[in-house]
């Protein structure tokens, strides 16, 4: 049974608004500092070095798309004015000069377009500026550590929690850093290779055994942000969380003054929250 072409029109149209709803929704149902169903998108920007990403990643979309669109064209243009029977002799050119020349400047340009601000980038998230705060990360199977030497060097362990949301994600027990401050993140393994991922941070280092690596985010917004352990470190690796609240001046303050007095003597297994000790 045939459609007329009526029905196949409102049939495409309603795929259209379908799909047009379900790339909407998923910036609908987005959370700043945590995935979101339906999400396409990169996560909300929360720092100036995500800013940088977007905005680069942005620039390699369009980029991209025009030169696919330049591509479709030309064979479009072959396959239409070059078939053998539009073109039923064809020319016998061998060389042209100019377009020889143009097809290698401007592939140079367009790379050399691309380098600087990939470099600039690049640059930014190495090259760590003074910072405020110093935070070391402990990568273990399966948890983070986290130590604050500044801070009177009180340590402690955050582990994946059952009941809190977001799934997977949500912890005992969170890093806690100041709004508009420039926290460096010293980062470790103790028993095998993990990485230290905040997405809406633009962070991923890795956590090596023996060595110390380091990063840096200056958090623009205050709440929660969540990441992973990006490096597969074994059968829990899904299950190894990254929590970071970002409080105002006033509250990092008396959350330290807090964790100096607990936990500034305990060992690891001493948990630490923003919202006080776990239950």
């Amino acid at each position: 049974m045939r459609m007329s072409m009526g029905r196949v029109g409102r049939h495409l149209l309603g795929l259209a608004v379908a799909g047009l709803t379900l790339a909407t929704g998923g910036a609908a149902f987005a959370e700043l500092g945590q995935p979101a169903p339906w999400e396409w998108t990169l996560q909300q920007s929360g720092s100036p070095v995500m800013d940088n990403i977007v905005w680069f990643h942005n620039f390699l979309f369009v980029l991209i798309a025009l030169i696919t669109l330049f591509v479709l064209a030309l064979l479009v243009i072959v396959v239409i004015k070059f078939n053998a029977r539009a073109n039923p002799v064809p020319s016998r050119t061998t060389h042209n000069t100019l377009i020889e020349v143009v097809w290698t400047l401007v592939p140079v340009l367009i790379l050399v377009g691309i380098a600087v601000p990939s470099f600039r980038l690049l640059f930014l998230e190495l090259d760590v500026p003074k910072a405020d705060l110093t935070i070391k990360a402990t990568g273990k199977q399966w948890y983070w550590s986290y130590a604050y030497p500044d801070n009177g060097k009180f340590e402690f362990d955050s582990l994946m929690a059952q009941d809190k949301q977001p799934r997977l994600l949500g912890v005992d027990n969170e890093m806690v850093v100041p709004v508009n401050k420039v926290i460096r993140v010293q980062v470790t393994g103790a028993d095998v290779i993990h990485a230290f991922a905040l997405p809406a941070f633009g962070v991923k280092i890795d956590a090596i055994p023996g060595r110390l690596n380091e990063t840096w985010f200056k958090a623009a917004k205050t709440g929660m942000f969540y990441g992973q352990c990006s490096e597969l470190c074994g059968k829990d690796h899904a299950f190894m969380p990254i929590a970071i609240r970002v409080v105002s001046d006033q509250e990092f303050a008396s959350w330290v003054e807090t964790a100096k007095k607990k936990f500034a003597s305990g060992g690891t297994s001493t948990y630490a929250s923003a919202g006080g000790p776990t239950q």
